[in-house]
């Protein structure tokens, strides 16, 4: 027999039956589950990281990834395919090449100037493991720019032949509007690659497709990280959790393009 808080048919005590009690917490979990999911998917999260916050959020949660999954499909059919769901793979040699861009998450509590700013997340992709570098930051100003290079170079503990930036003012002054115009870069980004040894492979303007890689890498990063974690403004707290989620989540997963983990690849 079941255990019960009292004897097992008696209601004059006033107390419910244990089962009922579990049950009624699963109901309920469920029904917050659901609306999380919802609320979530609407906000450009992926199905793992939601199954992951559900889990670490509400542990009775026994829900699995497929019936996410199932969910999430749903809300985006209603939706719609946008056009930054789809990219043109081209695939590059180990330590060929990295594309790098940065991406707004929102405001964040800037502990410097005390209330929220506009905050932006900047992302360097290794082309062919996938392996990510991520950092928090308030301006995409050049000295910024470069100090993020400078910290992806020591997160890598090396420096990809050619990086392919988004056409920001960090890094070019004048871009090219056609294969024959020369792109000018910034002269501290240039100094910047003399110093490190690589080379800049520019990105002609209304051409997404030639950095399609961190372009998706953004969204990700984004919709997988961010996007699971709306309620979180402390940048401190977000950079210490966005490295282990850099290692533990986006590089173990399998990579749709290239089938493999980008830490592994990586190594």
């Amino acid at each position: 027999m079941a255990p019960w808080t009292c004897c097992p048919r008696s209601t004059s005590c006033g107390a419910r039956p244990r089962r009922t009690a579990r049950r009624r917490a699963r109901h309920l979990s469920h029904a917050v589950a659901s609306r999380l999911i919802e609320t979530l998917a609407l906000k450009g999260a992926g199905p793992q990281s939601i199954h992951h916050r559900l889990r670490q959020e509400h542990p009775e949660f026994r829900g699995s990834v497929s019936a996410v999954k199932r969910m999430v499909r749903a809300i985006r059919r209603a939706r719609g395919v946008r056009a930054q769901d789809i990219a043109i793979p081209i695939e590059t040699d180990p330590g060929q090449e990295a594309q790098v861009d940065f991406g707004y998450v929102g405001h964040l509590y800037d502990p410097t100037e005390g209330p929220q700013r506009k905050a932006y997340v900047f992302v360097m992709v290794l082309s062919y493991s996938r392996h990510l570098f991520t950092g928090i930051c308030f301006d995409q100003k050049v000295e910024t720019w470069l100090s993020l290079h400078i910290e992806a170079f020591e997160h890598f503990t090396g420096v990809p032949a050619f990086i392919v930036p988004d056409n920001l003012k960090s890094a070019v002054v004048r871009a090219a509007f056609s294969p024959s115009e020369p792109t000018t870069l910034n002269r501290s980004y240039r100094e910047l690659a003399r110093h490190y040894g690589f080379k800049s492979a520019r990105t002609p303007p209304y051409s997404p497709q030639k950095k399609g890689k961190v372009e998706s890498s953004v969204n990700y990063v984004k919709n997988n990280f961010f996007a699971a974690r709306p309620d979180e403004r402390d940048p401190d707290v977000l950079a210490r959790e966005v490295v282990r989620w850099t290692y533990e989540i986006a590089g173990q997963r399998i990579h749709g393009t290239t089938g493999q983990r980008p830490v592994e690849a990586f190594e």
